[in-house]
């Protein structure tokens, strides 16, 4: 029952717990980073104009149309397993 709880959700998208934890981490990362642009940007309007559109557009492209591993690897010609 508990080893369910940390590996149900990582298994419907192709990952384990610690791969899971891996990417969750790294987009917790690019959020926090291109969060603090945006608080700047917001001081000076000048600086980091396109930070936080850019990243919305590359995070979304991460974690919603490429984010099933086992979907990409068996439909994406040319693409090796990792």
């Amino acid at each position: 029952m508990l080893k369910r709880l940390f590996t149900e959700h990582p298994a419907t998208v192709g990952e384990s717990y610690f791969g899971h934890m891996g990417q969750a981490f790294s987009f917790a990362g690019e959020m926090l980073v291109c969060g603090f642009a945006c608080l700047i940007h917001g001081i000076f309007p000048f600086l980091f104009v396109k930070t936080g559109s850019e990243a919305i557009k590359r995070l979304n492209m991460r974690m919603v149309l490429k984010r099933d591993r086992r979907k990409s690897h068996a439909q994406t010609p040319g693409v090796m397993a990792e």
